[in-house]
């Protein structure tokens, strides 16, 4: 493309708040282009989201054997190759790469393949010499693997998350640094193939921004499936001698210990793709790699924006969505929520139990000083969680004691990521309990939890 071009929004990046920011945009009459100097996706479809789920789907089936077998059905393993549930994983990942620039192409959203660098506030370069102008610019460049010291990426020994998808053989022994979503699902599907699983965590629980209890329940989960976690310690350093790696860990009361295995994968943060693109060209500064943003994610520069794993918002796909959608009707003269509310952002983490959850823990209410009850419902009371042999886990919702208001809600268990928004759904409409106790949910369904942890919620609870 040599020819300078006029668009009302250059998008910069085409990952979940890029192309939805391009489709958002024709979708309201403005001429958008979306730039990506990669696969189309961005991380999430590539090498993150997608191709992780189908490894967790392929996983569940796995480990079904065991139910198999308690029907008398001999099962054998012997001819499993791994390579086939890789070839699976990119199967899907890249059916939705090609189905987000079907979107692009559907709403007439040009995709440039090129690498861009801003030039104005008004204008971007790309690496083959072209200009493009525009009267708005976002930035949506996403993030990348943080490497620690001591443990430098390779994508052979030492794994980033993208290295552990493109594994097509499995390691016998995994240690897996970081203990946050990304760490717990990977422990999960490394396990239920088979690989000796040790996981790090500097905090003192695996996922720290999770609610205690609820994190008690997979942890129990993962010392019966033999997934080691080894939290409140930190790895210090990393010794190769032949095949063998070796890692130093320290714990907070000081205790060294070396751990062998044969691969690390060290997914202990992201780190923000800004570097590079011209930032320090119209005066943003960024804090931590972060570009600090104000209302509708407009940064320091008018007419610039950043949304998604650049700005110090959830890295989450979601987020990153949402945010293009503000930002867009913004741009087109609406007048949406200048940001997201934090509290009704949901999380996700998809081990078996799954965990969904929103809004505050009991940790953050006791820590704010905020007043709070909980009503929890357990699955052994839900008659489809004892009918499909799935009843470890619970429903907690944390209420004000004074309105019902929920202030928080968490849930541990089968499918919990598909029954948290049935209560986020409640907490952003401002409705009560009585809205959900009143409203008839069909027997037997996993969403009576709801209903019955509402109900415990008026002081009235049946099932339990």
């Amino acid at each position: 493309m040599n020819a300078t071009a006029e668009y009302d929004v250059i998008i910069i990046g085409s990952g979940p708040g890029g192309y939805v920011a391009g489709i958002r945009a024709a979708q309201l009459g403005l001429r958008a282009c979306v730039i990506e100097k990669d696969k189309p996706g961005g991380i999430c479809l590539n090498v993150g989201c997608i191709p992780t789920k189908s490894l967790i789907h392929q996983a569940g089936i796995f480990l079904s054997r065991s139910e198999l077998e308690r029907m008398g059905v001999a099962v054998d393993t012997g001819g499993f190759d791994y390579h086939r549930v890789y070839e699976k994983s990119r199967k899907a990942a890249d059916m939705l790469s090609m189905g987000v620039q079907y979107l692009l192409k559907k709403n007439n959203v040009p995709l440039i393949h090129a690498a861009a660098r801003i030039v104005s506030p008004r204008a971007v370069s790309l690496d083959d010499g072209s200009r493009i102008e525009g009267k708005n610019i976002i930035i949506a460049t996403g993030s990348r693997p943080l490497e620690i010291p001591g443990f430098p990426f390779d994508e052979d020994r030492v794994l980033t998350s993208t290295g552990a998808l493109f594994l097509q053989e499995l390691p016998r022994r995994l240690i897996i640094l970081g203990a946050g979503a990304v760490g717990c699902e990977f422990a999960y599907i490394m396990n239920a193939f088979g690989v000796e699983v040790c996981l790090v965590e500097m905090m003192n629980h695996i996922l720290p921004r999770e609610d205690d209890e609820t994190v008690a329940v997979l942890e129990r989960s993962f010392r019966r499936k033999g997934i080691s976690a080894l939290t409140g310690t930190r790895a210090h350093s990393l010794e190769k001698s032949g095949g063998t790696l070796s890692v130093s860990l320290e714990n907070t009361e000081g205790n060294k210990k070396t751990v062998e295995t044969d691969k690390v994968l060290v997914v202990a943060g992201r780190t923000p793709n800004t570097d590079g693109i011209g930032l320090e060209d119209i005066g943003i500064d960024t804090v931590k790699g972060f570009i600090p943003v104000g209302d509708y994610y407009l940064t320091a520069a008018d007419g610039v924006f950043a949304i998604g794993d650049v700005v110090s918002t959830p890295l989450l796909a979601h987020v990153a969505s949402r945010e293009a959608e503000i930002t867009v009707e913004y741009i087109a003269g609406l007048h949406p929520e200048p940001a997201l509310d934090p509290l009704t952002i949901p999380s996700a983490v998809y081990t078996e139990p799954q965990i969904g959850s929103f809004g505050m823990t009991e940790s953050d209410a006791q820590r704010n000083g905020v007043a709070f009850r909980k009503a929890v419902f357990p699955y052994k009371g839900s008659g489809k969680a004892v009918a499909i042999e799935r009843t470890d886990g619970f429903v907690k919702v944390l209420y004000n004691p004074e309105t019902k208001d929920i202030l928080g809600a968490h849930i541990v268990g089968h499918n919990a990521t598909e029954l948290i928004h049935e209560l986020l759904l409640a907490r952003a409409s401002g409705l009560k309990s009585g809205d959900i106790t009143s409203m008839i949910h069909a027997h037997p369904t996993l969403s009576e939890m709801v209903l019955d942890v509402m109900r415990a919620v008026e002081g009235r609870s049946i099932n339990v």
